[in-house]
């Protein structure tokens, strides 16, 4: 746990134990309340709607308190906001406990040594060695079981409000089903789209390059001169060495197949050679990744980048792939112009594919740049 981390756990804590004396004197006197008007309607009504307008107002203050913690997905609507609040509070008073004997602890350790510092013996116990260890090693002790009931209440307060304010299981099972729907929409657009640039490449690029060719050999042959032939050989074989650059190119759109033989290391460091501006690349990760990840994060780079040399005027790239637990983080930031449109046909393609695996996709690009372009994909 991080410094910050451990700072915003104890004002949680703290905020939680006002919260918690609030919300049981709120029940306390909501259920007398209650009882009373239980044999007319009309006040029942009444009583039900200003319960339920108290028990949105408390649920939203810890809703705000519970950010502090880890944000997740919470709502006031669910209709079992009482039963929160009834489970909650013993928490929040368990938690006021734990920060109260934290607090003492502390404040004893403080004065003892305080006292011994300015030559007084605390209870009249001289600091001996052994007394020394003792009070050492039960501080180290009773510290760590402080902080486990800490981290303890925390995971509580966060295991209720899941339970009563989260989403059902039915409800994460239907959006989790929603997401597969548009997922697998994005990929068979994303292939789509990829295959018809695959098509208008070979249409206007090497299929062109092979018309002129069939056509320099076509004069050469004709040709009345051996200067004149050589002339239309020398030109021939320029072509057909475009049409095989162009052809390759469009080969590792399809599918990089030196990511078989050479790795994604050496891959993106070949993007980086071919790219014609500066690129950096620092490579993170201490394992490889599984094969769909590590094609995601290929074209991901290579599209980044392609773009930034293309499109952007950027005058060098810099990529970053990182490991952040189970996540592999890409980033690619170049110092161009800027005002990259998300919902072009290369980005949006880039983004249905990191969505198929379950991974987050975004491009920052205000207008003069820089433009930054990241995914985050799980490992598994």
């Amino acid at each position: 746990m991080n410094v910050a981390r451990a700072l915003r756990t104890l004002a949680a804590l703290v905020i939680g134990t006002l919260t918690a004396v609030v919300e049981l004197a709120c029940l306390l006197v909501a259920a007398p309340v209650a009882l009373l008007c239980l044999p007319h309607a009309a006040a029942r009504r009444a009583g039900e709607r200003a319960l339920r307008a108290v028990a949105v107002r408390l649920a939203q203050v810890e809703i705000r308190r519970l950010g502090l913690l880890g944000g997740f997905d919470l709502d006031t609507g669910t209709g079992r906001l009482t039963g929160y609040l009834a489970a909650r509070w013993p928490i929040g008073l368990l938690g006021g406990l734990v920060l109260f004997l934290l607090w003492l602890g502390v404040s004893e350790g403080v004065r003892l040594v305080w006292g011994w510092a300015h030559g007084e013996n605390y209870d009249g116990i001289p600091p001996t060695p052994g007394v020394l260890a003792y009070i050492g090693v039960s501080a180290v002790v009773l510290l760590f079981l402080d902080i486990m009931g800490i981290q303890g209440v925390a995971a509580l307060e966060l295991r209720i409000a899941r339970r009563f304010l989260g989403p059902s299981p039915t409800e994460l099972l239907e959006r989790r089903i929603d997401e597969l729907s548009r997922t697998r929409a994005g990929v068979v657009s994303a292939v789509d789209q990829e295959r018809r640039r695959i098509e208008r490449d070979l249409h206007d690029g090497v299929q062109q390059r092979l018309v002129a060719l069939a056509v320099l050999i076509g004069r050469a042959r004709r040709g009345r001169t051996p200067q004149l032939r050589d002339d239309l050989l020398q030109q021939a074989h320029e072509e057909a060495q475009e049409a095989l650059r162009e052809l390759r190119e469009v080969a590792w759109r399809a599918y990089p197949a030196e990511l078989d033989t050479l790795g994604l290391r050496e891959s993106l460091a070949a993007v980086a050679e071919r790219a014609g501006i500066p690129v950096t690349v620092a490579y993170g990760l201490s394992a490889r990744p599984p094969t769909e990840a590590e094609t995601a994060v290929y074209f991901v780079v290579r599209e980044a980048v392609t773009n930034a040399a293309k499109h952007a005027a950027a005058g060098q790239v810099q990529v970053e792939i990182l490991e952040d637990e189970d996540t592999i983080v890409v980033r690619v930031r170049d110092d161009g112009r800027g005002g990259a449109d998300p919902g072009g046909g290369g980005l949006s393609g880039l983004a249905r594919r990191v969505a198929a695996l379950d991974g987050r996709f975004r491009v920052d690009s205000p207008p003069g740049g820089p433009t930054t372009v990241s995914a985050e994909l799980p490992r598994t």
